[in-house]
């Protein structure tokens, strides 16, 4: 397979504090998939990989986001054999997010509910950076 033939996404690990001031983050669950991840898709020709990220929320959680600390990308092959990149930010969002298009369920969890229930070890790995930030790029309110 030609280097060409990475399959590129992106998207977000959004963040907030509940009425605790506990740091949460929003998982979507992908019924097609049957897993909780965070929200990501692949980029449109002529999209950057930031404008994918953004969209990729606002289609999936109804959220429209400010883009905060890139994280480390996560790779993997997909279920068709390609190799996929995909690269996130942490984001802040207003408003209430909603399961949108292929998402049938949102969840803000803490951090440890959330590594429990992401579906793949890349996610969590991704979620242990994220958690590691200094608190205030973690909520985005840098």
């Amino acid at each position: 397979m030609a280097h060409d033939d990475v399959v590129r996404a992106a998207g977000g690990v959004i963040s907030r504090r509940n009425e605790r001031g506990e740091v949460e983050v929003l998982l979507v669950h992908r019924p097609h998939h049957g897993d909780w991840s965070f929200p990501k898709g692949k980029r449109e020709p002529g999209e950057t990989d930031e404008e994918c990220a953004l969209r990729e929320v606002w289609e999936e959680t109804g959220l429209r986001c400010a883009l905060t600390s890139e994280l480390p990308p996560v790779s993997y092959r997909d279920g068709q054999g390609r190799q996929k990149t995909v690269r996130y930010w942490t984001m802040t969002a207003d408003g209430d997010a909603e399961a949108r298009n292929e998402i049938d369920a949102v969840r803000w969890l803490g951090i440890p509910a959330a590594a429990s229930l992401l579906s793949y070890r890349g996610d969590r790995e991704l979620l242990a950076g994220f958690a590691a930030l200094p608190p205030l790029r973690a909520q985005g309110n840098s």
